[in-house]
């Protein structure tokens, strides 16, 4: 009798087990709807013509990757002062793409008929909520620009492919291929508070380390947009007591749970003078923004400040991800440096410099304040210098062409072309080889974007005749050394 009951068991187990597994199969196959369908349907795109069900007896669209983050995805809010609109119109629309970007500029008051008819080439205008009631209190000017975070999202209707918000100021030139190329490394559907520290130690002192400048730039994905809009009003009553919109719109993102994610390519400009040592060694990450031409020099010799952010911006036009980017070669016969800002400047020193000594920046420029004592800035600097083996003769980019010519191996070539005599003999240590007599450098570079972060781009000169020098810059070798 034992050996029959356990036979029986046997022959149910088996059964029991052919039942589940089919169960399993068959609802796996054509039951269940995958989870980032029910969970997130606004992620799907357009339903495949591809189905999971044998025979189409059940239609199930297939699921296909998130596109990637293109311009379409960002919008951007500039707010700006009426009164200062036609003054500084030029640097937004440097880079504003009619058709293409899309966002608005927030005034403070309605355009007076100066500036009417409003031009295409602008951003389209909006004036901003009247917080004066709301806040009791006549100056509003910071909270206005943090309330422009709902605003902006106010007037975006419909938010389906919303993944970013980007805000500036009137006076803020961005590199939105740059921008669009470095968002899409995050995931917008995660909390994201991006932007950049303040150049100048005392400012971020004085503020926070760990708020982004506004100037320079604050991006945030939708989904921290979005709860920021949501308490705005509160978060401002919160903060009544502060006075620098940027400090404002950090607490308020802190009061979320979200912490910043410094970017090393956003640039507050918090300096004056002469910022050409600045822009000559960009660190290695790409250029997102600048701020501040107002308060510093033009950046270009002979060209008045819009004049020049126009001028940059042609360069941009053409190669977006070598914008500033540094590469640095060596020509040894006469013991030359040479350091090229692609798309900006070009510089030759007379002697064997290391790369590491080229990367700090010859201090041109000043601090944004006096300070008692140093440093004075989030970087290490170097003097200038008398030095003729140390004084860098100094050339500003002037064109940029695209070739497919055999014998200028295709791609993009940039010229730049000497700014002034650099007035001081030849460095005597490494040879006695003055470079007084080149007048031009051309830098052949690839048509291709470079999104490579983790090493620069290195250079070889190729040529040298009739006071110009050529330089081809190319993926560095696996082994090569910089030296």
């Amino acid at each position: 009798m034992e050996p029959k009951l356990s036979s029986q068991s046997n022959l149910v187990l088996i059964f029991g087990l052919s039942l589940s597994f089919f169960s399993v199969f068959y609802i796996n196959k054509h039951l269940i709807f995958p989870a980032s369908n029910f969970f997130y349907p606004q992620l799907r795109t357009t339903p495949s013509q591809s189905f999971y069900s044998e025979n189409n007896h059940n239609n199930f669209p297939q699921i296909t990757e998130i596109s990637p983050t293109n311009l379409s995805h960002i919008v951007f809010g500039i707010v700006g002062s009426e009164k200062a609109w036609q003054f500084r119109k030029s640097y937004i629309e440097s880079w504003w793409r009619p058709n293409h970007t899309n966002g608005y500029l927030f005034l403070d008051v309605p355009p007076g008929p100066h500036l009417l008819p409003w031009p295409e080439t602008s951003p389209p205008f909006r004036v901003s909520d009247d917080l004066t009631k709301l806040l009791n209190k006549t100056d509003i000017r910071a909270q206005r620009m943090v309330h422009g975070i709902m605003e902006v999202l106010r007037e975006v209707k419909d938010h389906t492919n919303l993944r970013w918000v980007v805000m500036g100021d009137d006076d803020s030139v961005f590199f939105v291929d740059n921008i669009v190329d470095v968002l899409a490394q995050y995931d917008h559907t995660k909390y994201y508070y991006l932007g950049g520290h303040s150049e100048f130690i005392l400012s971020n002192s004085i503020f926070s380390f760990n708020q982004a400048f506004g100037g320079g730039g604050i991006m945030l994905s939708y989904p921290l947009a979005k709860a920021l809009a949501g308490d705005i009003e509160n978060c401002l009553k919160r903060y009544v007591f502060l006075n620098s919109a940027d400090n404002t719109t950090k607490a308020c993102i802190a009061d979320i749970g979200v912490n910043l994610s410094p970017q090393r390519g956003n640039h507050q400009i918090d300096f004056r003078g002469d910022i050409s040592g600045f822009l000559s060694t960009h660190p290695l990450t790409p250029l997102l923004s600048l701020h501040h031409f107002d308060m510093v020099d033009p950046i270009f010799p002979t060209k008045d400040r819009f004049e020049s952010t126009r001028h940059l911006m042609t360069a941009a036009k053409t190669d977006q991800s070598r914008m500033l980017q540094q590469t640095i070669c060596y020509n040894r016969r006469s013991n030359w440096s040479l350091s090229i800002s692609w798309g900006y400047s070009a510089q030759i020193y007379e002697r064997i410099m290391p790369r590491s000594y080229l990367l700090m920046p010859i201090e041109t420029f000043t601090p944004w304040l006096e300070t008692p004592n140093p440093p004075a800035y989030m970087f290490n600097t170097r003097g200038r210098s008398g030095d003729p083996c140390e004084a860098p003769h100094t050339f500003f980019f002037q064109s940029v062409e695209r070739t497919t010519a055999a014998e200028d191996g295709g791609g993009i070539i940039t010229t730049y072309s000497r700014a002034w005599p650099r007035g001081l003999p030849a460095c005597l240590t490494s040879g006695n080889h003055s470079a007084d007599f080149i007048h031009t450098i051309r830098v052949f570079s690839p048509d291709t974007k470079r999104t490579a972060t983790d090493r620069c781009e290195c250079c070889d000169i190729i040529k040298e005749d009739k006071g110009k020098t050529e330089v081809r810059v190319r993926e560095c070798m696996s082994n090569e050394i910089i030296a």
